[in-house]
């Protein structure tokens, strides 16, 4: 099995469910900076020109969610799957609200603050995308109150890719007001197989290093 990505892409939302599940498997390192997912040999993998992808036999997969979500069904074994139709539906409901209306405002502000040409970036997009951010943190922070994780009493995939997104929201600054969403993330991430944190994992890559798959030795 290969995980081909880069922490702090979003391939560490795979990466933490191939870790829990302690199952074998070849990161191959993609330099996204430097154009790697632009070239012919990675496109030949995924035409979309993205991180992640996973191979695992016959299986081609994009997309750091539906990935994540295939390895929980394909290896967990009951694990990170919650066992009711209406626990899973409200577990998808989360993780497709989570790569949408949290994330994607995100990306559009990163979009225009480091990786559009400087003509085409539009700083007025960052406080617009702020705003629609935080208009979504704020149910999501009501809904974790007295709770641990997003959907019932066990973790599920809903939790990865929930911590993943939002230790970017408090990142750029978006948590400041959500302290149930930050004592959520700092848990997640004191898991013994909990990958890099984003800011560690771009420390990490700035002094031209290779970031770690586990944040926690051992």
């Amino acid at each position: 099995m290969k995980l081909y990505g880069t922490p702090p892409t979003r391939a560490i939302r795979p990466l933490w469910l191939l870790n829990e599940l302690a199952l074998d498997f070849e990161m191959i390192m993609v330099d996204v900076a430097q154009g790697g997912h632009l070239q012919p040999s990675f496109r030949a993998i995924n035409p979309f020109g993205k991180v992640p992808v996973l191979v695992d036999g016959d299986v081609t997969l994009a997309e750091s969610a539906a990935i994540s979500l295939y390895l929980a069904e394909r290896y967990g074994n009951g694990r990170f799957i919650p066992s009711t139709i209406d626990d899973r539906a409200r577990m998808q409901q989360w993780i497709f609200f989570l790569v949408t209306e949290i994330e994607q405002p995100m990306w559009r502000c990163a979009l225009h603050k480091h990786l559009y040409a400087e003509a085409e970036r539009r700083p007025e997009e960052c406080a617009l995308a702020e705003r629609d951010c935080r208009r979504f943190l704020a149910p999501m922070e009501r809904h974790m109150t007295g709770r641990e994780y997003f959907v019932g009493s066990d973790l599920s995939v809903a939790d990865f890719i929930g911590a993943y997104t939002l230790d970017w929201a408090d990142m750029v600054g978006f948590l400041d007001q959500s302290p149930n969403l930050r004592g959520f993330v700092e848990r997640m991430y004191e898991r013994k197989a909990a990958p890099p944190r984003i800011d560690e994992a771009f420390a990490v890559l700035h002094g031209g290093g290779v970031p770690s798959a586990r944040r926690h030795a051992g």
